[in-house]
């Protein structure tokens, strides 16, 4: 696989987006790297990069409590104040996270004050986070903190296992959900690329 293909791929799934202040946090839940993202929220936090954090994120099969809850029990421990959490803790996909996301947080704040949103994810999953926010809440304009938690720096994806097959399954995905009107594409990123991945050697 060439570097230009790697390239191509790297850079549409996972741009550069630079965190700013915002008006509110927003974490996509998770079971994967739950102190990476952990770490990540509380330096946000502790930045000023938002006041408030939505955590959105259901149960999983087999686990008693919903990812939201896990995660806020741990900011909580790490010092982040109960009052700055708001919770959302039946989402059980990205599409759901947005939606029912929000509607949480219409709940306790006006949605018309909001009108930037600084997002926390995995980083194999930024183009996907992006896009569902499009799709959902175009409204906001969207800052982003991708966590790496796979002990790999994002350049090197690619040689790693578990990094690469996840980048490779949300690029294989995004032209079947754009189609079916799960995802909306951003503008000012780069394109989807014609890449053929069957002959990528990925």
């Amino acid at each position: 696989m060439s570097l230009d293909t790697l390239r191509l791929i790297s850079e549409y799934m996972m741009p550069d987006v630079v965190p700013a202040p915002s008006d509110i946090g927003f974490m996509f839940g998770t079971r994967h790297g739950v102190d990476e993202f952990c770490s990540t929220a509380y330096s946000l936090w502790q930045a000023r990069m938002f006041g408030k954090l939505l955590i959105s994120g259901g149960t999983t099969p087999g686990e008693q409590r919903s990812e939201a809850e896990v995660i806020a029990e741990r900011l909580i421990a790490m010092g982040m104040p109960a009052s700055s959490l708001i919770l959302e803790t039946v989402a059980t996909n990205t599409g759901e996270n947005v939606i029912l996301g929000r509607k949480r947080i219409a709940e306790v704040m006006d949605l018309a004050s909001i009108k930037t949103v600084l997002v926390i994810g995995k980083v194999c999953s930024t183009r996907r986070y992006l896009m569902t926010m499009k799709r959902h809440w175009p409204e906001v304009k969207v800052y982003a903190s991708p966590v790496n938690y796979f002990g790999m720096p994002t350049a090197r994806w690619n040689e790693h296992d578990d990094f690469r097959a996840r980048v490779v399954g949300e690029f294989s995905k995004i032209p079947d959900y754009v189609q079916r009107g799960f995802l909306t594409e951003v503008e000012g990123y780069p394109a989807y690329p014609d890449v053929c991945l069957k002959t990528t050697g990925l």
